[in-house]
């Protein structure tokens, strides 16, 4: 049994599909046992007691330096005795420390068809509305590794969806959660099956 962390900074609709998908035994060999969160007072950690899931806050509120929070982050983990960190709509770059300390064992989910629209300045809505502009006919979600670079670790699972002729980066955002809901949990599931060979 893998012992799952999850990193968030938002709602945590990502986090809730992990969630549901190891209560319903499509993540069988996983389990979340903590949830940490950039800023108190998200909607993630309401997701997380409801689960019984324990959830803490490492930010820059309490832990201004980064080399601190970052210590924190990597104290927080060990303690919990973690094998997969998944990065879950968290809005902060991590520290080479933090990287290095969980080398292979980190994933993030990305908005976008890496690498196409990601690196730094790409998050959020910022992706959707520069897939519009740019005119694209297809868009989507990536699961990677996450490495010293911004989006540039190996790619495990990507999916596409097709941008319509009337959408806004609302309804775009949308549609790409719900195959971000899909990929995200099949790759924590591959992860804690040992199906990723590198």
């Amino acid at each position: 049994m893998k012992n799952i962390a999850v990193m968030v900074s938002g709602g945590g609709t990502d986090l809730q599909s992990v969630i549901d998908n190891v209560e319903n035994g499509y993540i069988e060999n996983g389990r979340i046992v903590l949830v940490i969160a950039s800023k108190p007072g998200i909607y993630a950690l309401e997701r997380a007691a409801a689960h019984g899931i324990r959830g803490v806050v490492i930010g820059k509120d309490e832990y201004p330096d980064m080399a601190d929070r970052t210590e924190a982050i990597i104290r927080a983990l060990s303690e919990a005795g973690t094998d997969l960190v998944v990065l879950a709509g968290y809005l902060s770059v991590l520290q080479p420390a933090l990287i290095e300390a969980y080398r292979n064992r980190i994933i993030n989910i990305h908005p976008s068809l890496i690498p196409k629209y990601c690196g730094k300045g790409f998050y959020g809505m910022h992706v959707h509305e520069a897939v519009i502009a740019a005119g694209e006919r297809e868009s989507g979600a990536t699961v990677h590794f996450v490495d010293e670079g911004v989006d540039t670790g190996k790619i495990i699972i990507q999916r596409k969806v097709e941008v319509l002729s009337d959408d806004t980066p609302e309804t775009l955002q949308q549609r790409v959660l719900e195959v971000e809901h899909e990929i995200l949990p099949e790759a924590v599931k591959k992860f804690c099956n040992g199906e990723i060979v590198f």
